[in-house]
């Protein structure tokens, strides 16, 4: 992604151009350890001087990378939810499966009232996720990804605090164990982390949902 057109509005200033790994000028520089995570192709810092690669390498028209990146970040958005959500079930069964056989204080956690209430929250909370989920695919198959906008940026910060809240529950509940390697928790609670940057910072998906909403406001449209 390059800034190509620095005298294009900021939304068509980038294009998207395809380097191959081989190409003379382009230096692997070395793998970005995210949040302790190295497998995979990773992220990796990479150096560009002086590389050269056929126009037809451009994707799309020069000034649309913006435009083929929302593109894909759209529905993209909405992947990730539906993975948050599986995570997060597999979260709430650990913590159940934990609770019923960990005992503490004279008798198995699931009987204290704290850990109960931290059950039905998590699967208040996922289920609420769920079903905005589905409504902003329901939008995206109705109306587009574009008039779901607000959906998905709703889904995506909302999803991403659920999972993120459920893995903190699940591990506490596990004490020790919950924060050691020996189960998934503490390394799903690494990558869970990521949620709420990747693909948008919470911050900026709440300003899309918040503007949307004051605009219906104003035109009196309801939701």
């Amino acid at each position: 992604m390059a800034a190509t057109e620095k005298d294009a509005p900021p939304h068509r200033r980038y294009t998207q151009i395809l380097v191959p790994t081989d190409a003379p000028g382009l230096r692997l520089i070395r793998p970005v350890s995210v949040m302790g995570h190295r497998t995979g192709p990773g992220h990796w810092e990479v150096r560009l001087e002086g590389c050269r690669v056929p126009l037809e390498n451009t994707l799309g028209e020069r000034g649309q990378g913006f435009v083929l990146a929302q593109a894909r970040l759209g529905p993209g958005r909405i992947h990730h939810c539906m993975r948050w959500i599986g995570q997060a079930q597999l979260a709430l069964e650990k913590m159940c499966g934990h609770a019923r056989t960990r005992r503490a204080f004279g008798g198995p956690l699931a009987e204290k009232q704290t850990v109960q209430s931290w059950i039905a929250e998590s699967a208040a909370e996922i289920e609420a996720a769920r079903l905005l989920t589905l409504q902003a695919a329901w939008r995206i198959d109705e109306h587009g990804a574009k008039e779901a906008r607000a959906d998905i940026s709703l889904i995506k910060f909302f999803g991403a605090k659920v999972l993120l809240d459920v893995l903190d529950r699940a591990i506490q509940v596990h004490g020790a164990l919950g924060v050691s390697d020996d189960t998934p928790l503490a390394f799903m609670w690494r990558q869970a982390r990521g949620a709420r940057i990747y693909d948008g910072p919470d911050e900026v998906h709440k300003l899309v949902v918040a503007r949307d909403r004051l605009k219906g406001e104003a035109a009196g449209v309801s939701r």
